[in-house]
């Protein structure tokens, strides 16, 4: 994660495949989280149900793979001006904690009302997973970073397959009757995301760290002696296979982003290889380079667009105007009605509202970018 507490100037030499790739995936996030009518939105910008997956689907998993690659930038980086691993240690911890601060105020924001407020989040979870996989970067060596994956993938399954669930039984996977929904409604109830479960919960949280942890062995491999040609091949094959893997993986234990299972790890950890493979081979192997601009713009100040994107989104949804016929409705109600829906059909004028905010956000981040501005978180 290139975000920091500070504005600062961005170094001069970055991997820009990855800037591109982040940045088309914090779009991707703003897209799908504001479209202009819920209720008139295409299938594959939903999440899946329950079990299977959309495009959606594959957005978290993909920023959280990302986070992954990059503290093995940065921490190469740091390292190679002076950092210990301790400063590294501190430095990780302090971020994880701004991440997450930043998460519960944005599910708070605007009313703070924090007898109802929901603990778990995008952000919070973002900001554990870092602290945990940037440790265990730190301590582990690659042997002890595969096998805390394969412990945390297998653990998981066998915990939610095989722990008995009180009024409910063993191997549950719906909604309610899963281990995970039981631990959190256990110690959080009223501060889920709905009563009952929450997609971002405490148990679940366990694989998503084993997502960071194959974007920081994907960071390894990228930042190897190898030449940029195998470099892409590996990331190519290894995705390819986790594909394969997490396909077969579904048979048994179904692919769900909303309990984050193990086979949804390895299939969306295979997918984001792909992406970033053919991205590093268009973008740093042949220098194509000119059409991945906006998404630089948005990559270099993800975790700032996010998070203040997210909050003018609720503002719209409170701030009020009059209308004419004396009519009072909320500004995004007011917009979408009057610039859009008159002239698209009703998932069409979602989806160009949904666009315009996204290319509203852009223009505000390439002000920042041009004048060298990249805030730290």
């Amino acid at each position: 994660m290139r975000e920091g507490s500070r504005a600062a100037t961005a170094p001069a030499s970055r991997l820009v495949s990855l800037d591109a790739f982040r940045g088309a995936t914090i779009a991707a996030m703003i897209l799908v989280n504001d479209p202009g009518d819920w209720s008139a939105v295409y299938a594959p910008l939903h999440h899946a149900r329950w079990h299977g997956w959309t495009p959606t689907d594959l957005i978290f998993p993909f920023f959280l793979f990302i986070v992954g690659v990059s503290m093995v930038l940065s921490f190469r980086s740091r390292r190679e001006r002076g950092a210990t691993r301790g400063a590294l240690l501190k430095h990780v911890a302090l971020r994880s904690a701004i991440i997450v601060f930043l998460g519960l105020f944005m599910t708070a924001f605007p009313f703070f009302r924090l007898g109802t407020l929901r603990y778990p989040g995008v952000l919070q979870r973002i900001g554990v997973c870092y602290l945990v996989a940037a440790s265990a970067y730190l301590f582990l060596k690659r042997r002890g970073q595969v096998v805390t994956i394969l412990a945390l993938l297998f653990g998981y399954w066998a915990l939610l397959m095989l722990v008995p669930v009180p009024g409910y039984g063993t191997g549950r996977l719906d909604a309610e009757g899963n281990l995970a929904a039981y631990i959190d409604r256990a110690l959080m109830l009223g501060h889920l995301w709905t009563p009952r479960w929450d997609p971002e919960g405490l148990l679940s949280t366990l694989p998503a760290i084993a997502t960071a942890l194959v974007g920081a062995l994907a960071g390894e491999w990228i930042t190897s002696k190898r030449t940029p040609q195998i470099k892409a091949v590996g990331m190519l094959a290894a995705g390819a296979a986790g594909l394969g893997i997490g396909e077969i993986w579904h048979v048994w234990l179904p692919i769900n982003k909303n309990l984050w299972t193990s086979s949804y790890v390895i299939f969306t950890a295979g997918f984001a290889l792909v992406l970033l493979g053919l991205c590093y081979w268009v973008v740093d192997v042949k220098g194509w380079r000119g059409w991945t601009k906006p998404f630089v713009v948005y990559g270099t100040n993800a975790i700032t667009v996010y998070f203040l994107s997210g909050l003018l989104a609720k503002m719209l949804d409170i701030w009020k105007v009059t209308l004419g016929d004396g009519r009072i409705v909320v500004v995004k109600t007011y917009v979408f009605q009057n610039w859009f829906a008159p002239f698209l059909s009703a998932k069409n004028a979602s989806l160009a509202f949904a666009l315009a905010y996204v290319v509203f956000w852009l223009a505000l981040m390439w002000v920042l970018y041009r004048r060298r501005i990249f805030i730290k978180v």
